[in-house]
């Protein structure tokens, strides 16, 4: 019997080739900026806590595309009880398709190496 992830679950991992979120935004300054410029914190700051890069650039995108504070999202999915993005969705703005825009963050988490040289 296979399970199914759960929803929003899918892989946004960016690249890291065994490198810290910290180290990967310090080698990506473009990266390091929109996340800034989505989230209004410092990219270090912003992604401390999350299990990886790609799942805070889709909480970040998420954030964003949906009007959803960031830090109340971030809070959601880390920590002791932390969430997936999709299940941080519906939990902060339960009247929007939660999957389908864990989906969108994801893929544009996905693209945004690609836009800025990585």
């Amino acid at each position: 019997m296979t399970t199914s992830p759960p929803r929003g679950h899918e892989a946004s991992d960016i690249r890291t080739e065994g490198r810290s979120t910290s180290e990967l935004l310090t080698n990506n300054t473009k990266l390091a900026s929109q996340v800034h410029d989505l989230t209004g914190a410092d990219a270090q700051q912003a992604c401390s806590g999350f299990k990886n890069l790609g799942e805070c650039v889709s909480a970040a995108h998420a954030s964003k595309n949906l009007g959803i504070e960031f830090d109340a999202l971030k809070a959601k999915m880390t920590g002791a009880s932390a969430q997936d993005l999709g299940d941080a969705i519906h939990d902060l703005k339960p009247d929007t398709e939660a999957s389908s825009e864990a989906h969108r963050a994801n893929r544009q988490a996905k693209d945004d190496p690609k836009a800025s040289g990585q």
